[in-house]
């Protein structure tokens, strides 16, 4: 296409603004938009006109939940999910190192969990209960960190704005947190590497509050089904990790949905509300690993 031939096209130039090229498209539309046409989507952008129509088809019960949510809640970082590129680069630097030689083996050795390190009197190895959530930082090569950083990313930026960079933190590290315990609990012999467990957690709230919201969650569940029997079926994968995250993930987020009914509109006794829970359920996981595997290591002898 020659340069007259291009600037003829009005496809290439946004169509609220005739005098302003773009080569960016509205993704329900896919008409052009100049920068101050876009709004921020959870998949792309969208135009005005489509924002207004997106407001008018919304079902009585999405207008509830967003109520419920707040407004403020979607914007109060301005949509951009610090919390997971935050974590996209701590991960990717410390798994990065385990590449280099000498440097690899002593973050692997110091970093990684197995259900033993809870368990000294039982195991002889030392009392390192913080393994449950480093070995997050840690992979077992580059196509499993790129992996599980491309679906971080990919979540991240529709999870986190929605819930808000403490929210969010907290199920990621929690889920993190629950993969562990299943490790501990299934195979507590077994030293584990990576984020999957708490991706998984990630995943399944976005799938439980997408719900809530009343958006179509069949394609996630499709994509989830996928996932967990690739797991099951693949061998050297932790799928213990992967269904406790999974299961403390939809805890935590059903934690943050029922918070909105909490304190009667009270923002600050809803904000307590959740925090008390999910620690709750943090401190149900501590209790659970403490006690469970030394039973059953116990009743084997």
């Amino acid at each position: 296409m020659t340069t007259s031939e291009f600037h003829a096209n009005p496809d290439n130039f946004c169509y609220r603004h005739p005098g302003r090229q773009s080569f960016v498209l509205c993704q329900r539309c896919m008409r052009t938009i100049c920068p101050e046409c876009q709004t921020q989507a959870p998949v792309g952008v969208i135009c005005p006109e489509c924002m207004l129509q997106q407001r008018r088809d919304q079902t009585p019960a999405q207008r509830r939940a967003n109520r419920r949510w707040g407004a403020r809640s979607m914007t109060a970082v301005g949509g951009r999910p610090l919390v997971t590129y935050w974590i996209l680069a701590i991960t990717s630097a410390v798994s990065l190192l385990q590449l280099v030689p000498g440097i690899g083996g002593f973050l692997t050795s110091n970093l990684q969990f197995a259900g033993a390190y809870l368990y000294p009197s039982l195991s002889g190895l030392p009392f390192e209960p913080w393994r449950m959530l480093t070995a997050l930082l840690v992979h077992g090569g580059f196509i499993h960190l790129g992996l599980n950083m491309l679906a971080l990313w990919m979540v991240g930026q529709q999870l986190e704005p929605l819930l808000g960079r403490a929210k969010f933190l907290t199920l990621y590290l929690v889920s993190g947190l629950g993969g562990s315990v299943a490790m501990a609990l299934i195979a507590p012999a077994q030293p584990t590497v990576g984020a999957s467990g708490a991706i998984f957690g990630l995943f399944v709230a976005l799938i439980v509050i997408g719900r809530h919201l009343g958006g179509n969650i069949i394609g996630a569940l499709v994509v989830l089904a996928i996932n967990f029997a690739y797991g099951f079926i693949v061998p050297g994968i932790a799928w213990e990790a992967h269904v406790g995250g999974a299961v403390v993930g939809a805890l935590v987020a059903l934690v943050y949905v029922r918070g909105g009914h909490i304190g009667s509109g009270n923002r600050r006794n809803a904000r307590f509300w959740w925090i008390g829970l999910v620690s709750a359920i943090v401190l149900v996981l501590l209790v659970v690993v403490a006690i469970v595997p030394p039973l059953i290591i116990t009743a084997g002898h």
